[in-house]
């Protein structure tokens, strides 16, 4: 881990809304004091922040005297707009005592989906890291709907992490880290100190919800480290109430899960296709083609495609299919659903033949297209 964490100079920090909440009675502002010292101390040594924080709706549960979490989408909503206010205006006064700035950014996945508002997102967070400013990240769960939501703060982590370019992502949490089980159910559960990132095992070990507060559990956490590993972040899964938890594991200490990033990263523009949680469609391809993708780095030729769901234009993003439904792709298509279904298994040389004219010979061209 010491290797690995210390070389660090670009991390993003999540913390869930059990570390800067009263488990639902508001914000927690020792705590939110406590982050703001540590991540003054890690920006006295060179490094840049970011802050990836919950608390929003708690806090706004809170405010409005609800105990319970609502499930109704106006009603959450509704709890987001009230408790940003209370939200921001506490991390504001914490890094106001260090001499730091902060600046509030809210995403939804659509300003990460569109090419031009997320080459925009970047440059603006680069620019406020440049002005030696700490950027305060949140979903904007005031206009988030089921069908756009990140789903969680750990994937929205994980984006950012990519948006950015980070060393690391540091996920803090209620938890000691990573466990082979459940510890809560099984005593003789042990924490997994270092493992790779996308481990297919990992995430068999990490069932559980969320609390009633937050609404991730260890699985997204698992997820949100594999997805940041693809632009080369490790991540690390610790608890928030370790002291001084942050300067410890940049200084190489070993606390918590280290999920290390093996592979290379991919360049800006797959790393764009790969974060796409929402797609216009889906082409499932025969074996043949999963085969030829996964270990020769061609391109996708109609003939590959066995089913074509969804409707979408030419040049949309699409999910790309084995023969069990699995998600094992994303690229930008070729042709609209209409043509892709018509040119489905059928020989590139056919495509004039069936559509009357031939834009290009391949579905999905490999430039265009990134494995996940």
């Amino acid at each position: 881990m010491k290797t690995v964490l210390t070389q660090s100079r670009r991390i993003v920090v999540k913390v869930g809304s059990s570390l800067v909440t009263n488990q639902g009675t508001g914000l927690d502002m020792d705590a939110l004091g406590n982050w703001a010292q540590q991540i003054a101390t890690l920006r006295t040594q060179g490094c840049e922040v970011v802050l990836v924080s919950s608390g929003a709706i708690a806090e706004g549960m809170q405010r409005l005297g609800w105990k319970q979490r609502p499930s109704a989408v106006h009603e959450l909503q509704a709890a987001a707009a009230v408790g940003q206010m209370g939200l921001v205006q506490a991390y504001e006064s914490c890094f106001r005592r260090h001499r730091l700035n902060a600046a509030q950014v809210l995403l939804t996945h659509a300003d990460l989906a569109d090419r031009e508002r997320y080459l925009n997102a970047r440059s603006t967070l680069r620019t406020l890291l440049n002005l030696g400013v700490i950027p305060i990240i949140n979903e904007n769960d005031t206009v988030v709907t089921d069908e756009i939501k990140f789903g969680d703060n750990d994937t929205l982590g994980a984006l950012v992490a990519n948006l950015i370019e980070a060393d690391a992502l540091v996920i803090l949490t209620d938890q000691d880290g990573l466990y082979t089980a459940d510890p809560r159910k099984d005593p003789g559960a042990t924490l997994i100190s270092v493992a790779r990132a996308g481990d297919a095992t990992l995430e068999a070990m990490a069932g559980g919800a969320g609390s009633h507060i937050g609404r991730g559990g260890m699985i997204t956490k698992v997820l949100a480290a594999k997805r940041a590993a693809r632009s080369g972040a490790h991540t690390v899964i610790a608890s928030g109430h370790e002291r001084d938890v942050l300067p410890r594991l940049l200084q190489g200490e070993s606390i918590g899960s280290l999920l290390t990033a093996t592979s290379l990263s991919l360049d800006a523009r797959k790393q764009w296709l790969a974060d796409h949680l929402q797609v216009s469609g889906k082409v499932m391809l025969d074996a043949g083609a999963v085969r030829v993708l996964r270990n020769e780095g061609k391109s996708l030729l109609p003939i590959g495609v066995t089913q074509v769901s969804g409707e979408f234009q030419r040049g949309a993003v699409v999910a790309v299919l084995d023969t069990e439904g699995q998600d094992i792709a994303r690229g930008l298509i070729n042709y609209s659903s209409a043509e892709a279904r018509r040119i489905a298994g059928k020989a590139s040389g056919e495509i004039e033949i069936i559509l009357g004219y031939v834009d290009e010979p391949e579905l999905i061209h490999r430039d265009n297209l990134v494995l996940l």
